[in-house]
């Protein structure tokens, strides 16, 4: 099809009945479902431009057909364009016999049988009285591919049933065109208004006005425009028949063709708004450990994103604990059984800068996390139960200050340990002990100021460290930073500052929690398609209340945290599978922050004679772990994974378990005569799990 000032357009619709209309100079891929369709419009916007072109050629197909030897291949000349005939199978590709210069001026028509090739023609081929078509011609062309390309983009606005796709415009390079002056090039961009009637200036409003209509239909339907191009300094390579390209600049707006007329069309594209982008959202993120690799949420409305998550798992302990009991973790509970861990149920609620979120936590985590928490006992109404079933529960306001800021207040997750409290988020389903024995959730006020798209600053004002309560009369403080200067690194800084011994108000704690998360390679389509590491390090005490961070007084234990993780992770064949090392170890004297094991039902209130958490008193483990992931959508994995975690003192639970024969006995955690627990200092386990969040 001929465009403006002698540039042409490929136009191709792959239906049953295939047709390739194809020439040099612009390309435009129309990958819409109703191939048929656009190759049906394409054709009467053809033909509407060449009625007595085609003609005239029929005429002389006609009569050429009449005395065509088979096998041979003939030309004549018509009005416009030298044409070739070919039903020779030798010779497929017309084009072959002109030289490569040449090529731009094609227009080759592929038949069930012939081959029509249409050249224009050159200044020899004007010597035997030949004409080019005026440039009126070319604008009525012009005006009939506008309104194909208006009616394509309509069709698809106005039917749900069939799944819209871009089509692509890519501009190549400039072809000759005047031939009454040879050494002039058109741009594609410079007009010459002085040369135009009435009628071709009438003509220019009306395309003026199709291409503001096609910029209106792409802001209804919220899909790029078929000839969106790509603005200069962008090259193209093709290798094995897939086309990549690369620029130096950004997208145009709104349809971009390249014309010898007024180009003030073209920048009478939608404005522009201010809007600040996402945080965070210049780069991919979803493999850092710690969160979740969906990418989208095939439920998400304007007012609210539903999220599902189901966490099951089946642990076998080679100790086989009689009573089916794994003590120490905060993930893993129970040996030899498939259980629930969590059901939660829940999302984001977003409207008119308005925001809340809520989490259930359905399963085992409904039982196990409260009891960590000493908080309730302080004062009435049972926080436990009233919070047992909730994970995540806040509102909060955005303002569009900086690049946001986000004051939020309810039940939210920490940040402490760089793992996720939900297992489908991280790279092993155990994680080491500075993870485990960190909280997962605070209770309170927090404001998260985005100061750009790499930078966040988020300051707290909570309960305590992860209860429901305050512990003493003082609250809890501390902060996040976190630094992402490109997609490949993560830099998290968490700190916190609280009064957090029961009944102990002159007792301090003060702790710093520190990642460094690197992605060192990505190659999607090789065997190994991604690798990265993670460090942790941890480093906190407490101070006062009888006993200090270091042993320097005399008669004062000394009561401080020292630990450190570390996680490298492979995924395979495009991010199906993943394979996860890792481990690490900790020191916590006086053992403030190790996990009570639930010795005849105790809870971080009843505390335990068979484990004392007295100051001073020694702690020191560490674990490995190896973990594979298969991954077949973005919505579920399947997990295999084993533990090796070890202890300087017996903490794990071995083959006599650690509840008594008839059940618990008594108040949670009081001695029971003739009863001892069975403890051991290793443990080694098993465990596959499966991992869904929607």
């Amino acid at each position: 099809m001929i465009l403006a000032n002698g540039h042409y357009v490929r136009l191709a619709a792959n239906g049953k009945e295939a047709l390739n209309i194809s020439a040099i100079g612009h390309e435009a891929k129309f990958s819409s479902g109703s191939c048929v369709a656009e190759r049906d419009r394409i054709m009467r916007s053809f033909l509407l431009i060449g009625v007595v072109e085609a003609v005239l050629t029929g005429l002389l197909l006609f009569l050429r057909q009449r005395i065509m030897r088979p096998g041979r291949t003939h030309k004549l000349y018509s009005l416009a364009y030298l044409i070739t005939f070919d039903d020779s199978e030798r010779n497929s590709n017309a084009a072959k016999e002109f030289p490569d210069q040449d090529q731009k001026s094609l227009i080759r028509i592929r038949l069930p049988r012939t081959i029509m090739t249409f050249r224009k023609h050159t200044s020899a081929a004007k010597t035997k009285g030949i004409f080019k078509l005026k440039k009126i011609g070319h604008l009525i062309a012009l005006i009939a591919f506008a309104l194909t390309i208006t009616n394509g983009a309509n069709a698809q606005a106005t039917n749900p049933t069939e799944p819209t796709k871009p089509v692509m415009l890519s501009s190549s390079a400039d072809i000759k065109t005047d031939d009454k002056d040879k050494d002039k090039k058109t741009d594609g961009k410079k007009s010459d208004d002085s040369e135009l009637t009435p009628r071709e200036k009438a003509l220019l409003e009306r395309i003026e006005k199709l291409e503001q209509r096609l910029a209106e239909v792409e802001a209804r339907t919220g899909t790029k425009s078929a000839t969106d191009a790509p603005t200069s300094n962008s090259t193209s390579t093709q290798t094995d028949g897939t086309t990549t390209s690369a620029s130096n600049s950004t997208p145009a707006q709104g349809i971009k063709l390249d014309t010898s007329v007024n180009t003030q069309a073209q920048n009478q594209s939608p404005p522009a708004t201010n809007k600040q982008p996402d945080p965070f959202a210049f780069a991919d993120f979803t493999w850092l450990n710690g969160t979740a690799r969906t990418k989208e949420s095939p439920m998400d409305t304007k007012f609210f994103t539903p999220e599902i998550r189901f966490d099951v798992n089946y642990t076998d302990s080679l100790h086989h604990p009689v009573d089916h009991t794994i003590g120490g973790s905060s993930e893993v509970f129970r040996s030899g059984e498939a259980q629930l861990t969590q059901l939660g149920v829940g999302g984001d609620f977003h409207y008119d800068n308005v925001q809340g979120r809520v989490m259930t936590q359905f399963g085992m985590y409904s039982t196990t996390t409260p009891r960590n928490d000493a908080s309730p006992t302080v004062g009435q109404w049972q926080l436990d139960n009233a919070y047992r079933y909730i994970s995540e529960a806040y509102g909060g306001y955005h303002i569009d200050k900086l690049d946001g800021i986000n004051i939020q207040a309810g039940i939210f997750m920490s940040y402490i340990g760089l793992f996720s409290y939900y297992q489908f988020d991280n790279w092993a389903y155990q994680p080491s002990y500075v993870s485990s024995n960190t909280p997962w959730f605070f209770n309170g006020v927090r404001v998260q100021i985005f100061a750009n798209d790499k930078l966040k600053i988020e300051p707290w004002i909570i309960n305590g460290w992860q209860s429901y309560g305050k512990f003493n009369h003082a609250p809890g403080v501390g902060g996040q930073i976190l630094w992402r200067p490109t997609g490949n690194i993560q830099v998290t800084s968490n700190n916190y500052y609280g009064t957090d011994a029961l009944g102990i108000p002159d007792r301090k704690r003060i702790h710093t929690d520190d990642s460094f998360e690197y992605k060192y390679y990505d190659q999607p389509e090789r065997l190994i398609s991604k690798a990265a590491f993670t460090l942790t390090g941890d480093i906190g005490c407490e101070n006062g209340g009888g006993v200090t961070c270091t042993s320097r007084k005399m008669g004062t234990p000394a009561q401080y945290f020292i630990g450190g993780m570390v996680y490298h992770r492979v995924w395979f064949d495009k991010d199906r599978y993943a394979v996860t090392l890792g481990g690490g170890a900790i020191n916590n004297p006086g053992r403030y922050l190790v996990l009570l094991p639930p010795i005849n039902g105790a809870t971080a209130a009843s505390g335990t004679p068979y484990f004392t958490e007295n100051p001073g008193d020694p702690f020191r483990a560490w674990d490995a772990s190896v973990t594979f992931d298969y991954m077949p959508s973005q919505y579920i994995t399947f997990r295999g994974e084993f533990n090796h975690r070890a202890a300087n003192v017996p903490y794990f639970s071995g083959h006599g378990g650690i509840t008594p024969p008839t059940g618990n006995v008594g108040p949670p955690g009081s001695f029971v005569p003739g009863f001892v627990p069975d403890l051991q200092k290793r443990e080694n386990r098993f465990t596959l799990a499966l991992l869904v969040k929607f």
